[in-house]
């Protein structure tokens, strides 16, 4: 179910209202759902961008057409529209959007793409770089492959001491060591260059 305040719906209403167009709605769909990126998106929708399957949510004036695959992943969504002071803003919070943690009980290749996914490239993507996850040895050992601006980055091995074992080493009960298996002389746009990695 999404909770729409009534201070969002006055706000659609006006844009639509704005816009004049006959049957004009508010489509809502999770784009890269399930992934660190996740983010819902809104935009207007007339009858014919429909594709017939969406959910529809009657508000006062307008309705609220859900994508149908976002569905699950918008389910517990809010949606406000907050005045503060100089601007006002709309918000939506999806708890869901990014998907869940798996449980204790998910396999250690999982929980370890799990963290790898949500928890360490977002941190990486600041440098236009990331991980991908090689191998997860029966023994708890990860090997990964660096990406990006992190592929022979100088400082790949602080890194991956420093940040992503400590990471994985702390949010992850079975792994017990983290090693690199990239091939960083290959690297073609390194964030800091080996040569210059003091």
């Amino acid at each position: 179910m999404i909770q729409i305040s009534d201070s969002a719906q006055q706000h659609f209403r006006k844009l639509i209202e704005r816009e004049a167009l006959p049957g004009l709605g508010v489509r809502l769909s999770a784009v890269d759902a399930g992934t660190a990126r996740a983010d819902a998106r809104l935009e207007f929708a007339e009858p014919a961008d429909l594709a017939g399957d969406e959910w529809a949510v009657d508000c006062e004036g307008f309705t609220i057409y859900v994508d149908a695959n976002s569905v699950a992943w918008l389910d517990g969504a809010e949606i406000d529209y907050v005045s503060q002071g100089t601007g006002s803003q709309l918000t939506i919070k999806a708890p869901k959007i990014k998907g869940q943690a798996p449980a204790e009980s998910a396999s250690l290749v999982e929980r370890v793409r799990w963290v790898v996914s949500n928890e360490i490239n977002p941190q990486l993507a600041q440098h236009k770089g990331q991980v991908s996850v090689q191998e997860v040895t029966s023994d708890g050992v990860v090997l990964l492959r660096f990406g990006g601006g992190c592929h022979g980055c100088g400082m790949a091995d602080v890194t991956l001491k420093q940040g992503i074992e400590k990471t994985l080493l702390s949010r992850v009960p079975g792994v017990t060591a983290v090693r690199d298996a990239t091939d960083h002389d290959t690297g073609q746009a390194p964030y800091i260059p080996r040569d210059t990695a003091a």
